[in-house]
């Protein structure tokens, strides 16, 4: 039973992915009509894959715990690691390691009181839980390994060379215009994050391949959140280490990114934001709006005076935190950003306000240098049993392409 159902929700998941696939290369060469179809169809499997979902827990639930085979070298590993962490030490995960387990959970201060436990009859592996998604910009940046570096300069070209013209018989004889190209360079150097979480000690006494993905799982998604609020906004500094799309500067002090004023959400605001971006000879490839969910609502919220819908928002069926928004033959993806400025909730003040920003996440560079690391110190609360699990790593950033993104800004009053 379990094998059939678990086929069903194989082949459910892909009819799906094959479906939107379909949208995709439907949106992509215009048909957005179909696409819309292609992509309800694709929402329209959701309900069953959930019920096969609910189903396969149902069944594992009452099944008797088999952990997954491992081969030899993964089963050491996870023992030496365990017994580290049991003794105080410190383990540290490859970059590679990093990227694979990037969406993986966190529960913070997990304690054993009284009505957590389950009891020890049988139980199901997964461990289940509602928080809160990470903003998928942190997977559409251009990530680089820049292990053993201190620091590095990303050169870009500014501006192009300019071909000269004229008449054979006038330019005869004569010295040509020079034309020479521009260039500067993006510096990216490490910016530490960290993560600090409190698990109930007892918890040593899961299996060790368990008690490593707890580990893991605990540290990474803390490690994601703040790593996609640094894209966004760099580290805070007046002399930055850490570079963000809204704060991005090549070494001479030069912004990387371009502005447009935006005064509020309304009919045809989309455009300025859209046709700003790119240059004169084309409309960005590649590019998407990142957007709370506020400024995401107050666009689908619009209406026109026949009470019509003046945009309309196609969510991703397989990722809640992208989707569409369309404007007739104008197709927008989009990327919800919590730790963006709602422009819908700004009101014009002393300063500019940066708000939703718009193009290719690849043009932004995420530096990983060296290994993430993660350490137990059963000292800091020792008397409520809790062992502290401190996560170290330290990242970089910048636009690695001159006007890389647009940003929507609220000018100032009286600006």
């Amino acid at each position: 039973m379990k094998d059939s159902t678990r086929q069903k929700y194989m082949d459910a998941m892909n009819r799906r992915a094959d479906l939107i696939q379909q949208a995709d290369d439907a949106f992509s060469s215009g048909e957005v009509e179909k696409g819309k179809e292609l992509t309800t169809s694709a929402a329209a499997l959701n309900p069953e894959i959930e019920g096969y979902q609910a189903l396969l827990a149902q069944e594992e639930k009452f099944a008797a715990p088999r952990p997954a085979p491992l081969d030899r070298e993964t089963r050491e590993r996870a023992e030496d690691r365990t017994e580290t962490l049991k003794n105080g030490g410190r383990i540290t995960f490859s970059p590679e390691e990093v990227r694979a387990a990037l969406g993986l959970t966190i529960r913070n201060s997990t304690t054993l009181g009284t009505g957590t436990l389950v009891e020890p009859t049988r139980v199901g592996s997964t461990i289940h839980d509602n928080v809160a998604r990470v903003s998928s910009i942190v997977d559409q940046v251009y990530v680089q390994d820049l292990t053993g570096c201190q620091a590095i300069l990303e050169p870009l070209l500014l501006s192009d060379m300019e071909a000269q013209t004229g008449k054979v018989t006038t330019t005869a004889g004569t010295a040509r215009t020079t034309s020479d190209p521009t260039f500067s360079a993006a510096k990216i150097a490490p910016y530490e994050a960290t993560v600090t979480t409190f698990v109930d000690r007892n918890l040593s006494r899961l299996t060790p391949v368990a008690y490593e993905e707890k580990i893991r799982s605990i540290a990474m998604r803390s490690l994601r959140r703040a790593v996609a609020q640094l894209i966004y906004n760099g580290d805070g500094q007046g002399t930055p280490d850490m570079y963000g799309i809204k704060t991005a500067k090549d070494t001479a002090g030069t912004a990387l990114f371009k502005t447009v004023n935006v005064s509020s959400i309304a009919a045809g605001f989309l455009d300025n934001i859209v046709f700003a971006y790119g240059s004169d000879e084309e409309i960005g490839g590649n590019a998407r709006l990142f957007l709370t969910k506020a400024d995401l609502a107050a666009i689908g919220a619009l209406r026109n005076a026949d009470d019509n819908r003046v945009y309309e928002i196609v969510p991703d069926p397989a990722n809640a935190n992208t989707g569409r928004i369309l404007d007739g033959g104008l197709i927008v993806p989009y990327t919800i950003g919590s730790a963006l400025t709602s422009l819908s909730a700004s009101e014009a003040g002393a300063s500019d306000i940066q708000t939703m920003i718009y193009g290719d996440p690849m043009n932004f560079e995420l530096g990983l240098f060296g290994d993430y690391s993660i350490r137990i110190d059963e000292s800091v609360k020792a008397v409520e049993r809790m062992n502290a699990i401190l996560g170290d790593v330290m990242v970089g950033g910048n636009l690695i392409v001159k006007d890389g993104f647009v940003v929507a800004t609220l000018p100032k009053s009286g600006g």
